[in-house]
This record gives C-alpha cells, structure tokens and sequence, in this order.
C-alpha cells in the first residue's frame, strides 16, 4: 500500500495518535491496516475508516483502556522488588 498524504487524512491520524499517546507512523500503520481488511479504495473511503478508528479509541480511552493506563499496569513491581517487572 502506498502512503496517504491527504492533509485530512493525515489530521486524523494525528489525532489518533494524540489520543492513544503513540507515534504518527504507529497510528496510520493501524489506520491503514484496517483500510486493507476493509478494501477501501477512495480517499473518501480511507478518511471514513479513519474516523472509525479515532472514534474507537476515543471510546476506549474515556473507558480507561488507553495505552497510559496499561502501560502502567505492566509496569507494576512484583512482591516489592522494583527491579523485576511483570512485562519486559
């Protein structure tokens, strides 16, 4: 898939971004990914998806589920010993 360089596209992503405290190329790769499975082929089709995607983790992070609130769970000590972690 070639890139998208649509300035609304690209705001949206942004955003998608901003919300889910990620990096631009992280939020369009999940943006387009979708656009794939979807089979969009307008630009039209692509800023829709991408509105589904915002919209989603926008819900997502009103309901505590955003990548702030688990990435401190992952972080967590185990037993006290704050050298071992949960996750690597």
């Amino acid at each position: 898939m070639y890139p998208i360089n649509d300035r609304e596209f690209l705001k949206i992503c942004a955003d998608i971004a901003s919300l889910m405290t990620i990096s631009l190329a992280s939020a369009k790769k999940k943006v387009e990914i979708q656009i794939s499975l979807k089979g969009c082929k307008t630009i039209d089709e692509k800023r829709n998806v991408a509105k589904e995607v915002y919209e989603k983790c926008k819900k997502d992070c009103t309901s505590d589920l955003n990548s702030i609130q688990l990435f401190d769970d992952l972080m967590q000590s185990l037993d006290g010993n704050d050298n071992f972690l949960v996750e690597d």
